[in-house]
């Protein structure tokens, strides 16, 4: 046997000797981090399969729901939505609380529709979600035309940031107009109009309520205001002169009055009184 060849066995002995030692030392945990990550992926896909078939069920519960809602049993649309509440997972319970909601608008039942809004808003931490029930509440309030409730609810809302600022001022507007403060009402739908952001949909109903409101007589009192107000003012020289022009005429025909009767007197003596005005002359 030759050197190299004996040195190239020793080499592989050692080589093996080592392999066998790092095997012996982190074999275990190389075996336990597999397993851990095979445990962890089929974790992983199983939660995923749990919610996502949650999801399936509670979709099916929401639909179910609308399909009820959408006809004449109301009650059983309610209980339907209540135990989505309840059992749902994701954001299908809230959607059933919004949509209970508008079931108590659809039927009539303000104050209660109003209360559901804003238990919404008030047990909701997404700031979106908050918002829109603020919102539609304050659109409960929209024909009792109380503009003070509607303000408690959207004034936060109406910051130029805020997405919903188009939405709490229109509402602002038509309680204002239910109110008859056309003026208010204008200055607020005008405010949006006036928003780069405002969608074609809503210019356009905007545009209509502008035109009712000024046909109605909103925005003339502050259009007019000042040439009413110096319309005193410029004819007030004229007024003085004509007072005395009003004197004068009377003054001029009473002297002619207090003379009437002596002018046949002033007749009969037309020929002495010629020399009498010539003398002077002379």
């Amino acid at each position: 046997m030759s050197n190299e060849n004996f040195i190239r066995e020793i080499d592989e002995e050692l080589r093996s000797d080592q392999m066998r030692n790092l095997w012996k030392n982190f074999g275990p945990w190389l075996i336990a981090a597999a397993v851990v990550l095979v445990l962890g992926v089929a974790g992983w896909e199983g939660w995923q399969w749990w919610t996502n078939s949650n999801s399936a069920r509670s979709s099916d519960q929401f639909y179910n729901a609308l399909s009820l809602s959408e006809g004449t049993d109301v009650v059983a649309a309610q209980q339907a939505l209540d135990d989505l509440e309840a059992t749902g997972t994701g954001a299908y319970p809230t959607l059933a609380r919004f949509r209970e909601a508008a079931l108590l608008v659809k039927d009539g039942k303000t104050a209660e529709a109003t209360a559901a809004y804003d238990a919404i808003a008030t047990t909701e931490t997404n700031t979106s979600i908050r918002a829109l029930a603020l919102v539609l509440a304050a659109y409960t309030l929209v024909d009792g035309g109380n503009v003070a409730q509607v303000e408690q609810r959207v004034s936060g809302l109406v910051a130029p940031e805020n997405p919903m600022r188009n939405a709490a001022r229109e509402a602002l507007g038509l309680t204002k107009y239910q109110a008859d403060d056309f003026v208010g009402a204008q200055a607020d739908f005008e405010a949006v109009l006036a928003d780069p952001a405002v969608s074609r949909e809503a210019q356009s109903r905007l545009q209509i309520y502008v035109a009712q409101l000024k046909s109605l007589g909103a925005g003339a009192p502050a259009v007019e205001a000042t040439p009413a107000a110096e319309a005193p003012a410029a004819d007030a020289a004229p007024a003085m002169e004509a007072a005395p022009a009003m004197e004068a005429a009377p003054a001029m025909e009473a002297a002619p009055a207090a003379e009437t009767p002596a002018e046949p007197a002033a007749t009969d003596a037309t020929t002495p009184a010629a020399p009498a005005a010539d003398a002077p002359a002379n």
